[in-house]
């Protein structure tokens, strides 16, 4: 009896494993709203010198604590999801309630500036996390990811993926700003 119920073992295993999967596969949660232990967190100190060889200032930290709204957008001039998102990060900056600044992720500095250059560049401030560490810290495992930070420096809002206005729109609502 015991040896025929050590054969059932796997098969409960596979079976648990297969209903997980199938769950995953037909239940309606949207998988670019990924939970985040940094929500209603600081934001991870960090301290980024600019993209090497681009004029402006690097991003640290105690930028994100200046009583205004930041959304905090991890690109790369290689995903190409970046680019797609890149005309509604433009859009943005007409915004005066908003600012944007940006982490240039595991990027080679003379790509990263002939994107922007190409592009155009949105971002009042950008970081070159060359390393990924930075990255690292916020919890960042693809691109694009946006954060939306409050005017206290706190991570209310995680976008894993294309940021469009709905999304935008969504993560201004549950700030209350």
């Amino acid at each position: 009896m015991r040896r025929q119920l050590l054969y059932l073992i796997p098969a409960v295993i596979f079976g648990v494993i297969a209903g997980n999967f199938l769950w995953g596969l037909i239940s309606d949660r949207d998988p670019r709203e990924i939970p985040s232990v940094m929500i209603d967190q600081p934001v991870p100190e960090f301290d980024l010198e600019p993209i090497e060889g681009m004029a402006g200032p690097g991003l640290k930290s105690a930028d994100l604590t200046g009583g205004q709204v930041t959304l905090v957008n991890f690109f790369a001039s290689w995903c190409v999801p970046c680019r797609a998102e890149h005309p509604f990060l433009i859009e943005l900056t007409r915004r005066e309630d908003i600012r944007l600044v940006g982490i240039n992720y595991k990027n080679e500095p003379e790509e990263a500036r002939a994107w922007l250059a190409q592009l155009g560049n949105p971002y009042a401030a950008i970081g070159a996390d060359t390393t990924g560490r930075v990255g690292i810290d916020w919890g960042v495992y693809g691109l694009p990811e946006t954060f939306l930070i409050d005017a206290q420096g706190r991570i209310r809002y995680r976008h894993t993926g294309v940021i469009d206005a709905a999304a935008l729109n969504k993560a201004l609502q549950g700030i209350g700003k």
